[in-house]
């Protein structure tokens, strides 16, 4: 893609000569000329050229008023003028070059060389800045959406131990207390069915029996055996028994129908 240039000038004669010579150049296009300051400041914030070959002074002020107000929206400029003087000021404005008339093309084409090599660095920075800040933000959702596993801590004498809730496949009535089942290991959760179903109501378990509370994607099967009666299976092989009146709000929650 070919660098785009504005070329301001105030006389026209200077305008059509570095639009010549620029349009002998492959890796720059001209989109664009101004006459004074407010052209130039309108012309630029309408064509968003990559570089302004900007003159120095011109009618209704100067070439740095015209960077002046355009501000952090100004391109990389090349001051084209015939008065040196001010070479030390175009610097310190960060102009890629400084130009004097009369223009020898070699000497603008080094410019526009230097010009074309400052654009590709400005635009691989913003690049970069910006591929760093989706990252940063893609983080960001990362830890809010990564939250910890939700958990039951339950008071032991030594203290308190975390039990993820994630790892309880279902939960059996202990008289009045209730017994964790994690695949493979227990624990005593020192609550009754009610308290429990509660703490664990919003995250996918349903009650299938008065002493029962399962996790609905640990359930593998829906068995009827042979007295008609329903039963699930486990994921770790556990068959539990389905009260008569809790099968309307299992058939409810697994958007199935066991009959």
């Amino acid at each position: 893609m070919r660098t785009t240039v504005l070329v301001v000038d105030d006389e026209p004669l200077a305008r059509r000569r570095l639009t010549r010579m620029l349009r002998r150049m492959e890796q720059v296009a001209v989109v664009g000329e101004a006459a004074d300051v407010p052209q130039a400041v309108a012309e630029t914030e309408r064509l968003r050229p990559d570089l302004l070959l900007l003159d120095v002074q011109m009618p209704g002020g100067d070439g740095f008023g015209v960077l002046s107000q355009l501000q952090s929206a100004a391109p990389q400029t090349i001051f084209v003028t015939a008065f040196d003087q001010h070479a030390l000021r175009a610097f310190e404005v960060e102009a890629v070059d400084y130009v004097t008339k009369p223009v020898d093309p070699i000497r603008l084409a080094k410019a526009i060389e230097r010009a074309v090599a400052a654009i590709g660095a400005r635009k691989m920075a913003a690049q970069l800045a910006a591929l760093t800040s989706t990252v940063s933000d893609l983080r960001a959702g990362l830890a809010d959406a990564t939250t910890p596993n939700p958990a039951l801590w339950i008071k032991q004498r030594s203290g308190l131990l975390r039990i993820d809730i994630d790892d309880i496949l279902y939960a059996t009535a202990e008289r009045d207390y209730v017994q964790l089942h994690l695949g493979g290991k227990t624990c005593l959760y020192p609550e009754n069915m009610a308290a429990l179903e509660t703490a664990l109501s919003g995250f996918g378990f349903v009650r299938v029996h008065r002493s029962t509370l399962v996790r609905l994607n640990a359930i593998q099967k829906v068995q009827r055996g042979s007295e008609g009666r329903l039963s699930l299976q486990i994921s770790d092989g556990t068959r539990l028994p389905v009260g008569p009146t809790y099968i309307a709000g299992l058939r409810s929650r697994l958007g199935a129908a066991p009959s």
